[in-house]
């Protein structure tokens, strides 16, 4: 059974998700005016930024939080978020000022975190990572933004040609991760690919690999980019965004 079918996955989410908002975004909005987080090698935070001259970066670890300056690192279990700000340096609280937070501050409220969950949602993080990184490194023509985790929807994302493309490890629609194609437009989108109000989506069972993610994906762009709507020559699909027959040279 997957641990996001159990309890402890919702509230593990909601603690990480409050981290993400009223500490990881908080500090890297106070020092560089953004908001946007990254997917790490086992969690998630901050792009390093510089703060007096000084590389920082702040992130979660596993179920710890770890604070890098210049060559230091502290690090902490998780307990709550005013513990985690204290570590960092802050009055905690989402840039409430860019956009209304979606989690309540409670500076000592124990954050509920299960390692089980944790791992989940990291691995979860990673695996849409990968994807996204190949869907943009073989579509650069279509200027896919960087992939950042968005605090206030706590998911990991793309941008290209006017279509989103992400993974969430969940939110109150959806009890388990899932992967998601969303249009800007959508105006003239039909048929069983269009599963959601805003677009596509596939639980983690249907997108249980990269290589699985990535065709979801994959799928969605073809059935969006303007341009690259699938048509037949000699049997072949082609397309802009159909590159199975010729993939690109050193991805994945």
């Amino acid at each position: 059974m997957s641990v996001s079918t159990v309890p402890t996955y919702a509230t593990t989410r909601a603690s990480f998700h409050a981290v993400a908002e009223h500490v990881l975004a908080a500090v890297l909005h106070s020092a560089t005016g953004r908001i946007g987080l990254r997917a790490t090698p086992r969690g998630f935070g901050t792009p390093p930024f510089m703060v007096e001259g000084t590389d920082c970066q702040v992130r979660v670890d596993g179920i710890e939080l770890v604070v890098k300056r210049g060559t230091s690192e502290r690090r902490s279990l998780l307990e709550t978020v005013g513990q985690a700000a204290s570590l960092v340096g802050i009055e905690p609280g989402a840039p409430a000022s860019v956009y209304p937070p979606a989690t309540s501050v409670d500076p000592d409220r124990p954050l509920a975190i299960d390692p089980l969950a944790a791992v989940e949602i990291h691995s979860w993080f990673q695996k849409t990572s990968v994807a996204l990184g190949r869907l943009a490194r073989r579509h650069v023509d279509l200027e896919p933004s960087a992939a950042q985790l968005w605090p206030e929807h706590f998911d990991l994302a793309i941008t290209m040609a006017g279509v989103n493309y992400g993974g969430s490890p969940g939110d109150a629609d959806h009890l388990s991760p899932y992967a998601y194609v969303g249009p800007w437009d959508l105006n003239g989108l039909e048929g069983a690919f269009w599963n959601e109000p805003f677009g596509a989506s596939r639980t983690s069972e249907q997108t249980a690999s990269v290589d699985g993610m990535y065709e979801f994906f994959r799928e969605g762009c073809v059935l969006t980019t303007p341009g690259s709507r699938p048509a037949v020559t000699n049997g072949a699909r082609t397309g802009q965004c159909d590159d199975r027959a010729q993939p690109a040279q050193g991805a994945p």
